[in-house]
């Protein structure tokens, strides 16, 4: 992001009233917080994709052959 972008953004937020600033700084906690958390999701998913593909791979082949059970909910 552009330092005229942040600026512009600084400005537009210092326009507000100062409980209305707290309020728009709560919401782009939360939401900056959401992207890294949905960044950590992405890069974990990414990591294990092959490892993950080569275990639905597996389970393909064994559901082929009947080497797997229906799994019953009643023996949990």
């Amino acid at each position: 992001m552009s330092t005229t972008t942040l600026t512009t953004i600084i400005k537009m937020i210092e326009s507000l009233p100062e409980d209305k600033q707290e309020r728009v700084v709560d919401h782009l906690r939360y939401y900056i917080a959401e992207l890294e958390d949905e960044m950590k999701w992405d890069k974990l998913f990414k990591d294990t994709e092959k490892d993950l593909s080569t275990i639905a791979q597996e389970v393909k082949q064994k559901v082929a052959k009947g080497e797997v059970e229906d799994f019953d909910f009643n023996r949990l």
